[in-house]
């Protein structure tokens, strides 16, 4: 069945819409908070990278609990509550003086996210018939990277390496988005988890660690982010550094625009294929194309051989990103999709050790010899394809076994 426009739920469509902007909001200004604390209140480069990592590494730790209370409390509460501290945190940013409060400003918005986001994408499945929920996920993947594209153009535009300005423009936009969840949530009511009210967050923490599926698409998965992780990270360093790549700084920022435009572009009819089998097959087949990405990094160095592999990449992204949600929304127990969704955020360690092992390898090696810190990077993507394909099998068990029983049933 073709999903229909008039199908998706009026929510939705404000957390669609409220993704675009405040993507936007946040990469106008998160994006150039590392040069604004160096070049302009005189921070160490070591103290901007740790006031960087505290958002990730805060958004790690409470990412289970941020989809586990949204099964508690409530999707409603957890998303206001979340999104008009995100305001504060904004308006902090944009007031602060000293380094230390865009540290705490910092770690806040790594929290706020990790409430939102686990407890918008539950929502999503919550008023989305499944039909169409695959549609809705990949609509709000296009609205990150709707956001992305235009974002740090903004940024660079109001100068966001010089001045706060622009986290108060974000402040503005979250305060709208979340004014008009309000009035979305009073015209409209929502399903509720089915035992929210009952499960205690011990018992949430074993359903998802005895679920052996869940945990071994985790560690799949978190070896996908792995991967992906080094185009913004090794890749924008190595490009810099390389004696083989002319004006690799420069070349860098039109792959971050090409990256963004490839997948604006591919994404729909890659997944219009994609939906006719597992998700975990396109995780498999997006991680081994980052991976051959990777290695190819350590032949070629032409223009064109570059934009070859940056569309292939971008190809896995896709494969990797736009399935994702599908599966745990699969994989989920109904009365615990706030939980799954906020534990597969554990797979953001491979986003936060990922730039960490690429830069030592790079401070060891050196721009000049690519071909040992691509590869094992590479290596390294590369074995989350077994976890996966063992998760694809044990899905392929249980729904034969559930095939079977109903066969039962009916004779």
């Amino acid at each position: 069945m073709k999903p229909n426009w008039k199908d998706i739920h009026p929510l939705s469509w404000t957390i669609i819409i409220g993704t675009v902007f405040g993507r936007m909001g946040t990469t106008m200004s998160i994006p150039f908070l590392a040069i604004y604390l160096t070049q302009v209140k005189g921070a160490s480069a070591a103290f901007a990278g740790a006031v960087i990592a505290t958002s990730s590494l805060i958004g790690l730790a409470a990412s289970f609990y941020g989809g586990y209370l949204s099964d508690r409390f409530g999707r409603k509460a957890m998303m206001l509550l979340s999104i008009f501290v995100w305001v504060l945190v904004f308006v902090g940013f944009a007031l602060a003086d000293h380094v230390w409060t865009f540290f705490l400003m910092n770690a806040l918005n790594g929290l706020c996210r990790a409430l939102f986001e686990p407890t918008s994408r539950a929502l999503l499945s919550d008023v989305s018939k499944p039909e169409t929920r695959l549609f809705v996920y990949n609509l709000r993947y296009t609205a990150i990277n709707l956001g992305v594209v235009f974002g740090p153009l903004l940024g660079l535009y109001l100068g966001s390496s010089k001045t706060t300005l622009p986290f108060l423009i974000a402040a503005i936009t979250y305060l709208m988005y979340g004014i008009m969840l309000v009035i979305q949530f009073k015209k409209h009511d929502i399903p509720k988890p089915e035992i929210n009210k009952c499960i205690q967050v011990q018992d949430a923490f074993k359903v998802t660690k005895s679920d052996r599926v869940f945990l071994i698409t985790l560690i799949g998965t978190t070896l996908c982010v792995f991967g992906y992780s080094h185009f913004s990270s090794t890749l924008a360093q190595y490009m810099a550094a390389s004696p083989f790549i002319k004006d690799g700084t420069k070349l860098f920022g039109i792959i971050l625009t090409l990256n963004a435009v490839v997948v604006l572009t591919i994404q729909y009819p890659i997944v219009h294929i994609a939906k006719r089998f597992s998700p975990l097959l396109s995780l498999i087949i997006g991680n081994i194309l980052i991976s051959i990405s990777l290695f190819s990094l350590s032949f070629f160095h032409h223009l064109l051989s570059i934009v070859i592999i940056v569309v292939l990449f971008t190809i896995g992204e896709v494969l990797l990103f736009s399935m994702m949600d599908v599966l745990v929304d699969q994989i989920a127990r109904p009365e615990l999709k706030g939980t799954y969704f906020g534990a597969i955020g554990f797979n953001q360690l491979g986003n936060v050790i990922g730039p960490w092992i690429g830069g030592m390898l790079l401070d060891a090696f050196g721009a000049e010899k690519p071909f040992i810190t691509f590869s094992v990077l590479a290596l390294i993507t590369v074995c989350g394809v077994p976890f996966l394909f063992t998760a694809f099998h044990k899905v392929r068990v249980v729904e034969a076994a559930k095939v079977t029983t109903h066969s039962e049933k009916t004779f």
